[in-house]
């Protein structure tokens, strides 16, 4: 928690701009491919087979992320739509019709002690998916019309997430026991690879101007929304869990995978959707619900692995 807040601080203080902020991105990138193929290696082929053929959980994460989270986002804007103004209205009903995060939520689960592999297929089904249907969901629900979506997020999916994972099941018999037998090898990469998507984000937004064009009270009242939304949305994934009966590996994955929204995601989305005048406003619930969702995440996580490990000590 103290390295996110730091990292926070340094995105505010001292963005990456320029030949600096393209070498970040190439190390976020890398350091996200490495934490996929750690993933794949140290994974058992039947625990993947059995987190695809779970199809209860991953109906609930994708009712989730497409029904339950844009229903309340319709509501809460309805609700403080006046406060916020319409630019920042419209942006909190994009937010909620965003795919879910792929690596943070699956880091998430890892450290929770949740079931990864159902993690994997349930944050990357969603983003997959989310390319087509959340341009569609915005149409509907906003009237944006039909902007022209690339297949950049689809390659990037495929290259940064699922190619590094399949990669390193292919490697497993031979680098498995080593990446098992080195856990701090995964730590390291798992909370390395949020920090570095935390400074890249609050960077990006420290860089375009966004802080200073946004007056103090409607940032303060628009972080107040998104903690509300934020809390609502915790609550029905962890009542979700309980009144299915979904054991605790998953609903750490109902949790994780089915209340956070993908920056990375809704970016580019949003820049192919709408004018570039109005973008910025409309992208900045994002950018706080993502922050907050990292934040908060993090300390629940850490939460449920002190949990789990006394628990292992008593038992």
């Amino acid at each position: 928690m103290m390295l996110l807040l730091v990292t926070v601080a340094l995105g505010l203080a001292l963005p990456a701009r320029g030949v600096a902020a393209e070498a970040l991105g190439q190390v976020t990138y890398v350091a996200v491919a490495l934490l996929f193929f750690l993933y794949g290696a140290k994974l058992d082929p039947a625990s993947v087979r059995a987190g695809l053929m779970n199809w209860r959980l991953q109906g609930l994460t994708f009712a989730a992320t497409y029904l339950v989270i844009p229903g309340l986002g319709l509501g809460i804007a309805a609700l403080f739509g006046p406060l916020l103004g319409p630019q920042v209205t419209m942006g909190v009903i994009f937010l909620a019709v965003l795919p879910s995060t792929v690596q943070s939520s699956i880091a998430f689960v890892s450290i929770a002690g949740g079931n990864v592999p159902a993690a994997i297929c349930a944050a990357s089904l969603s983003n997959l998916v989310g390319v087509v249907l959340t341009p569609v969901l915005v149409a509907l629900l906003l009237h944006a019309g039909d902007g022209g979506i690339s297949l950049d997020a689809i390659i990037r999916i495929g290259t940064q997430i699922l190619l590094p994972f399949v990669a390193g099941q292919v490697l497993r018999p031979w680098v498995g026991g080593f990446v098992r037998n080195r856990k701090t090898l995964t730590l390291v990469v798992d909370r390395g690879a949020i920090l570095l998507i935390v400074y890249s984000a609050f960077s990006a937004g420290t860089v375009s101007g966004l802080w200073s064009e946004i007056p103090a009270a409607a940032l303060i009242a628009l972080i107040a929304v998104m903690l509300v939304m934020l809390a609502a949305v915790f609550g029905l994934m962890a009542g979700a869990g309980r009144v299915f009966g979904l054991p605790p590996e998953d609903r750490a994955v109902l949790f994780f995978c089915g209340s956070t929204k993908s920056l990375a995601s809704g970016l580019p989305i949003a820049t192919a959707l709408f004018p570039p005048e109005t973008v910025g406003a409309t992208v900045l619930p994002i950018l706080v619900y993502h922050m907050a969702q990292l934040l908060i995440c993090a300390m629940i996580a850490q939460g449920r692995a002190r949990r789990n490990r006394a628990a292992a000590l008593v038992s």
